[in-house]
């Protein structure tokens, strides 16, 4: 008849051999998964260098075909340069083109390398990113397209009024410059397929209200300061500095046109008129 020390021993026997079984499998298991993931892995690998070689390849010869070309000076010549460093980009054109167009080809490799390993999740977030890639590249192309567009208005607003005499004829390029780009930023956060209905609103408001503002200070507050800008304007059109002049009762030597007044040198010294009078009253020049 066994003793209880017989039967501890056997206990001891059987939890043994079932713990050197549970590892034994557990290693066993874990050797099959590296040995069916490992083929998996160096696939991955080969495709991220061969993405890495290609993407290196073409960022070259981007470069090089923008040196050849001289699209970068062409570009600069239309203000794009310009506005890219606005932006804070100092590299041209051509090598910013190139390192985008790097990045886009080594994460599409990425992708490819990721579906060969079955990373999924990985998989997912550069689908939806190239997904909604159009998306932002159609907006960032109406910014572009906004700001040439806002920079060519801009200039010529500012050539114009400072041809017409205006002092402030910087302000008003500005001005329409930067409502042209408020505009295009509109129409890019609309490609964006961002949710722009409030906005768009509330934008719609504030310009009505401030037409309407400028509207009824043009039309009440400074309906002398425009006809005084008119008539400086053609006035400066129709007489030269340095010409006889008699208006008002005034003669004298034309010595300027602002923009709101005239100045007439006479023999008392400068007498200045607002430049409505060229409207209200006969100017005789005088030879």
């Amino acid at each position: 008849m066994a003793g209880p020390q017989s039967r501890a021993v056997g206990v001891n026997m059987e939890t043994s051999f079932s713990l050197k079984k549970t590892v034994l499998d557990v290693l066993t298991s874990l050797s099959d998964s590296f040995a069916a993931f490992l083929p998996r892995a160096v696939t991955a690998l080969i495709i991220f260098l061969i993405g890495l070689v290609v993407a290196k390849l073409v960022a070259r010869l981007i470069r090089t075909s923008f040196e050849r070309l001289k699209v970068d000076d062409l570009l600069e010549k239309v203000g794009m340069t310009d506005i890219l460093q606005k932006f804070g980009m100092r590299e041209a054109p051509g090598f910013l083109l190139s390192r985008l167009v790097f990045y886009l080809l080594l994460l599409l490799f990425t992708q490819s390398a990721a579906q060969a390993v079955g990373l999924t999740a990985v998989d997912n977030s550069i689908s939806a990113f190239f997904s909604y890639l159009p998306h932002f590249l159609a907006a960032a192309i109406v910014l572009f397209i906004g700001m040439l567009v806002a920079q060519f208005a801009g200039g010529a607003v500012t050539r114009s009024a400072r041809d017409s005499g205006i002092d402030f004829a910087h302000i008003l390029g500005r001005i329409v410059s930067s409502l042209i780009i408020f505009m295009a930023g509109l129409m890019a956060v609309t490609q964006l397929k961002i949710d722009a209905e409030i906005v768009h609103s509330v934008v719609l408001i504030l310009l009505a209200g401030a037409t309407l503002a400028l509207a009824l200070t043009f039309g009440l507050g400074t309906r002398e300061i425009t006809r005084n800008l008119v008539a400086g304007f053609y006035a400066r059109k129709l007489f030269a500095v340095g010409e006889s002049i008699e208006v008002q009762g005034v003669r004298g030597s034309l010595s300027g046109v602002t923009p709101l007044l005239v100045v007439i040198e006479t023999a008392n010294g400068l007498t200045t008129l607002p430049n409505a009078i060229f409207l209200e009253d006969v100017t005789r020049q005088e030879s």
